[in-house]
């Protein structure tokens, strides 16, 4: 399928977003990303420092707009006012974009909008799809106010929702946890066996990527495909940098340093999901285990 010739990226400078700008450009793919200051290169376009709307004509003639923006969710403890700061730095970029795709009407291009595997808390022992419900945690509610706000950008633009799990990545998931494996104090989070979705990096953009260019639409679970747990995935980071894996951190410690919300949301959750959408549309994941993703995100004894 021939490459879109110009994609608009919200959430440019984050860590997913600036490895999907480098790869559409290094595609020859036009990009347009919209940026909170002045502008330094024609490419990008101011907005959100004032009340104004954004132009509709900014997203014109565009094949998708990809909206990732987001505060951090591995900022702790998560006070009442940084989970203002999560919604609103998801909701408000959100609302935006669908408001001026809305005024383009027939001619909107598709919205791939920025969501979490969050959207289903927690379920032991239950394998997820994107058919499965939404939990009731926080971070549950706010990836369905962050999904319903992606909707509202009307019947004429597809919209695909990105539910995206941790990326395992020096600057993702992984930035903790190296901390603790270098100190070597590493070793299982309550259980240890409760089931984590993870994806590399390169497979999260090769899937927004193949989101784009199939003409998916709907949720889509942006995981790698092989089951893993905390203990997988700590286990192969310390193998990775040579460090013991032996100190167990009880649930209540976690949730007293980091606040209930978060230790439910990021370490104690148990998601046993699947790329169902990812899969049926034939996308080939470049790290198809946990291992394989440590690997192409670390050097060895790092």
């Amino acid at each position: 399928m021939p490459e879109p010739r110009r994609v608009v990226v919200a959430g440019a400078s984050g860590l997913i977003g600036r490895a999907l700008v480098d790869s559409l450009r290094r595609d020859g793919v036009a990009v347009t990303t919209l940026v909170r200051r002045a502008p330094r290169t024609p490419g990008e376009v101011e907005w959100l420092t004032d009340a104004a709307p954004l132009d509709p004509s900014v997203l014109a003639g565009a094949h998708a707009v990809v909206a990732l923006n987001g505060a951090s969710v591995g900022r702790f403890p998560w006070t009442p006012g940084y989970k203002s700061e999560l919604l609103w730095s998801r909701l408000t970029p959100t609302r935006t974009i669908a408001t001026a795709l809305r005024a383009l009407g027939s001619d909107a291009p598709a919205f791939v909008s920025g969501s979490a595997v969050g959207f289903y808390g927690s379920a032991p022992g239950e394998v997820m799809t994107e058919d499965s419900p939404a939990g009731d945690t926080f971070l549950a509610r706010l990836c369905v106010e962050w999904e319903d706000a992606a909707r509202a950008a009307g019947s004429h633009s597809r919209v695909s929702l990105l539910r995206t799990a941790p990326v395992v990545d020096r600057d993702g998931v992984l930035k903790p946890l190296m901390l603790l494996t270098k100190l070597g104090v590493a070793g299982p989070i309550g259980r240890g066996t409760q089931v984590w979705p993870w994806i590399s990096l390169e497979d999260e953009v090769g899937a927004i990527r193949h989101v784009i260019d199939s003409d998916i639409d709907g949720p889509v679970n942006l995981t790698g495909p092989t089951r893993a747990t905390s203990n997988d995935l700590g286990f192969a980071l310390a193998r990775r940098m040579n460090r013991p894996y032996l100190v167990r951190v009880p649930a209540f410690a976690a949730a007293l340093v980091l606040g209930r919300d978060a230790t439910e949301a990021l370490l104690t959750n148990d998601q046993d999901l699947r790329p169902t959408v990812l899969e049926k549309t034939g996308y080939r994941f470049a790290q198809p285990t946990v291992e394989d993703a440590v690997a192409a995100a670390i050097p060895p004894h790092a």
